[in-house]
């Protein structure tokens, strides 16, 4: 991984703080420019829609891209100055207008999207000794309808003790009863098993089906 894709490791960034800091929408992205190497360079970062970032340097008299800012095997003192000057513009953007990722499973990131889009619900991190911990809870009545959680596999009755990232969802008990399997489908964990399942976010639940989930849940906390 190349030193500027580094800096945006596990990092998501924040629409409102982007805009703050200078990036304007273009095209469906958000784009920051800002000059580099006296003027002779440009360096362009865009963000798109998914929160993936992306950055490029172009040359200021030619307009195109200066390919030796994103080759590895590129060296001397001019291309070094060049990215030491673009790592630092990368780094105020890193420290000023992201969050770290806590959670890095596409499960997880179709929960806390789905939550934001259709209810307007964030991820709240609740345990200063659990910091990958979190819950998603409704506006109205404050309860719970979602926690997302980092354990291990053991933990939730599977055979590996590698680290995996599980969702907790409120559920009927004849639907849990039903559920429950031991691969997808688990007893809730750190919950009421008569009234929480969990599910494994590693994919193994399809993204539709776990989203329906979400709404099941969201309504059974409406109470």
């Amino acid at each position: 991984m190349l030193p500027q894709d580094e800096i945006f490791k596990n990092k998501a960034p924040l629409a409102e703080a982007l805009k703050m800091f200078g990036f304007v929408q273009e095209n469906g992205r958000l784009v920051y420019n800002e000059p580099v190497a006296d003027g002779q360079f440009r360096l362009e970062v865009a963000v798109d829609d998914a929160g993936r970032i992306m950055s490029r340097v172009f040359d200021r008299d030619t307009g195109d891209e200066y390919v030796l800012y994103r080759a590895e095997s590129a060296a001397g003192a001019f291309i070094g100055q060049l990215r030491t000057a673009c790592l630092g513009i990368l780094q105020k953007i890193a420290d000023n207008c992201c969050v770290t990722k806590v959670f890095q499973s596409p499960g997880a990131a179709a929960v806390i999207r789905y939550a934001k889009e259709k209810y307007g619900d964030e991820p709240e991190f609740l345990w200063e000794k659990f910091p990958g911990n979190a819950v998603l809870r409704r506006k109205d009545t404050q309860k719970w309808y979602a926690a997302l959680l980092k354990t291990t596999g053991s933990k939730i009755g599977l055979v590996s003790d590698e680290a995996v990232e599980i969702v907790d969802l409120r559920m009927t008990p004849d639907d849990i009863a039903a559920k429950v399997d031991g691969r997808k489908y688990f007893a809730g964990y750190h919950m009421n098993k008569k009234h929480w399942v969990t599910l494994l976010l590693d994919g193994s639940v399809p993204e539709a089906e776990l989203l329906a989930l979400i709404d099941a849940s969201y309504e059974l906390a409406r109470k």
